[in-house]
């Protein structure tokens, strides 16, 4: 990994050692894995990965906000958002990381 950031190269990498496909076949096999993903989210679908959390997409409501150096309102258009809950598992996983464990 390069600069604290996991890209979809490094999990190309990982598919290549871990399931042994060749280097293009687990490029192919990452890109459409992440399409399926957002495809679902696009529909409105919620995406349930075990041990690791959920995604799902929705709706923002307009809003006025603030520029914080101006002080300046402006309008915040409606739009939908991900959001992303992580599982149980993974927060405790993480946890344990951050106390050195």
């Amino acid at each position: 990994m390069n600069d604290n950031s996991l890209t979809r190269s490094d999990l190309s990498d990982a598919v290549v050692r871990e399931v042994g496909l060749s280097r293009q076949e687990s490029l192919q096999l990452v890109e459409e894995v992440l399409d399926y993903v957002i495809e679902a989210l696009v529909d409105g679908e919620t995406v349930k990965i075990s041990s690791f959390g959920t995604f799902s997409s929705r709706e923002k409501k307009e809003r006025t906000g603030r520029n914080p150096k101006t002080g300046i309102e402006a309008a915040i258009v409606a739009r939908r958002v991900v959001t992303f809950k992580p599982s149980q598992k993974m927060k405790e996983l993480v946890n344990k990381g951050n106390q050195g464990v």
